[in-house]
């Protein structure tokens, strides 16, 4: 480990004249070295340190560390427009920082959620001097992966983050006023009133996003994907089973082993969007779970930046964490895994008794329907999961309690099992009203009881006849205890992660809420009507 020099702090400027301004941590040592770039908007001081190790680590390896305030954020000039400018300023900053003192002319970039969005603008401007990215937690396709999940708005998620950015833009144009409203609107989210935010920050996506439900030209204009498709860069990809944007780490990494010509690995484990701990949500999965994001990082970008053979290229280039057994596990690829159906039985009271709903791998021939009844007043609240704020993994027996959810369960496992992949549910389900949701929870049922989520999945709908609806839930990789059981809840709403449907759309404002409809769904089972889940067996 080398020692390093005090912090400096340096501008450039964009090709249309804009100040950027970056703080700079360079090595004690003689010689030259690669660089290290973070372009982030929260204020570069923070650098990202909720999940990884601070740039005097990662310049005490030999590295300059580059870490940037965004166009419009921190210090640099400039207004913000939320991932508008990245791709070019992007692209300036990387040529800026390969050509500062003592560089040797090679640029890595890391970071996660923003400043993995960041360095996929970088990329698509394909500029000579980026050699390997880090992307971590980010939106491939924003639209799919990012803003909607199955159609539906990801409303807590979404509004957090537009009332955080909000706030940090008033303060930077010095309006206390609306820097202590959104302030206080950050720690009570006006989850059925958002107009406030439409009040005091009229400029913000949150509009733009809102005002695009379907995945239109706005989003293909505004996505990584649309430009990155003749990118070819070695990027170590990393995720979380309970992040928000693990549909857009899986979505990014396939799409580039499909088509690349370099190295591409992933790393999955057990995290939330922050913190990548060990304990998540109400489990502790135990010591491996601490993140070795850095260490690996590392040896990534010696292997890239600075040529040195780490053996990296030889090792099976995808390790996900499974949870349950708390270990590591290795593949070459992400399990194509063999889907095996559980089909859902019952005896008409699924959404009243817990022995009413069964799981099965045999299709039963005969019929059954259950009925839930969707109140807007007290919706299903979301609990744990990756679309809530508090998200990871909970106790939700008194969830399946409750008479608005319907809940089908195996009998207890003679055998470890194994799941590796994407979970599919497909529910033959009809509504009394022009639209309705579905959110579907799998989850593990404990010997004594208790019922822990493992993967969720959510539909907005709009067809209320009686077809099978296909419900794609997280991927997931976990080893289920022999003794425990299966479980598949169903419901109306997972409030407040999800934006509530009203019988007509989603419910956006205190106007849709006012007019919102009590919403019946009938679900179908058995005979002709096979409602299954598809699980992604390891055998």
């Amino acid at each position: 480990m080398l020692k390093v020099l005090p912090k400096q702090t340096a501008s450039m400027y964009t090709r249309d004249g804009v100040r950027l301004d970056a703080d700079i941590y360079y090595p004690d040592a003689d010689g030259e070295f690669p660089i290290l770039l973070m372009r982030q908007p929260y204020g570069r001081t923070i650098a990202s340190t909720v999940v990884y190790a601070h740039p005097t680590w990662y310049a005490a390896h030999g590295y300059i560390v580059v870490i940037q305030d965004v166009r419009g954020r921190g210090t640099s000039e400039g207004e913000f427009k939320l991932f508008v400018h990245e791709i070019s300023d992007g692209e300036d900053t990387v040529n800026w920082a390969a050509n500062l003192p003592r560089s040797n002319g090679k640029v890595g970039m890391y970071g996660f959620s923003y400043q993995g969005m960041t360095q996929l603008y970088a990329a698509a401007a394909k500029p000579p001097a980026l050699t390997t990215i880090c992307p971590a937690m980010i939106g491939y396709d924003l639209y799919t992966d990012w803003a909607y999940e199955g159609s539906a708005f990801c409303l807590q998620t979404n509004l957090a983050w537009a009332i955080q950015l909000a706030t940090e833009t008033a303060r930077l144009r010095g309006d206390k006023t609306a820097y202590q409203a959104l302030f206080a609107a950050s720690r009570n989210l006006p989850l059925t009133n958002p107009e406030i935010l439409q009040q005091l920050a009229p400029e913000s996506f949150y509009h733009e996003w809102v005002a695009h439900p379907q995945a239109d030209a706005y989003w293909e204009k505004l996505s990584p994907k649309s430009y990155l498709q003749t990118v070819d860069l070695p990027m170590f990809h990393l995720g979380g089973w309970f992040d928000t944007y693990l549909r857009g780490t899986l979505h990014l990494y396939q799409d580039m082993t499909t088509r690349s010509s370099t190295p591409q690995h992933l790393l999955v484990g057990p995290w939330m969007h922050l913190p990548w701990g060990r304990k998540v949500g109400a489990i502790d999965f135990g010591a491996k779970a601490a993140s070795p994001v850095d260490g690996m990082q590392v040896r990534w970008f010696n292997q890239f930046l600075k040529g040195v053979d780490t053996g990296l290229l030889e090792e099976l280039p995808v390790c996900l964490f499974e949870m349950g057994s708390n270990m590591w596990t290795y593949f070459p690829i992400i399990p194509i895994s063999n889907q095996k159906s559980y089909f859902l039985s019952s005896t008409g009271l699924a959404s009243i008794r817990e022995d009413a709903g069964n799981l099965s791998t045999h299709h039963s021939q005969l019929s059954s329907v259950d009925v839930l009844v969707h109140d807007p007043w007290r919706p299903v609240p979301a609990v744990g999961g990756h679309a809530a704020i508090s998200g990871g993994v909970f106790e939700r027996s008194h969830l399946d309690c409750r008479s608005d959810v319907l809940t089908y369960t195996s009998e207890p496992l003679t055998a470890d099992l194994h799941l590796v992949g994407d979970v599919v549910a497909q529910i033959y389900c009809s509504a009394d009203q022009p639209s309705y949701d579905l959110c579907a929870v799998l989850s593990e049922v404990y010997p004594d009881g208790r019922v822990f989520n493992l993967t969720q999945g959510y539909v907005h709908c709009q067809d209320t006849t009686a077809v099978p609806t296909k419900i794609k839930l997280q991927a997931t990789c976990v080893q289920i205890a022999k003794g425990s059981a299966l479980r598949l809840s169903l419901s109306a709403a997972c409030f407040p992660a999800y934006a509530m449907n009203s019988g007509t759309g989603a419910v956006m404002n205190s106007e849709d809420l006012f007019n919102a409809e009590i919403i019946t769904l009938t679900v179908s089972c058995g005979d002709t009507t096979p409602s299954q889940i598809l699980l992604p067996i390891v055998l």
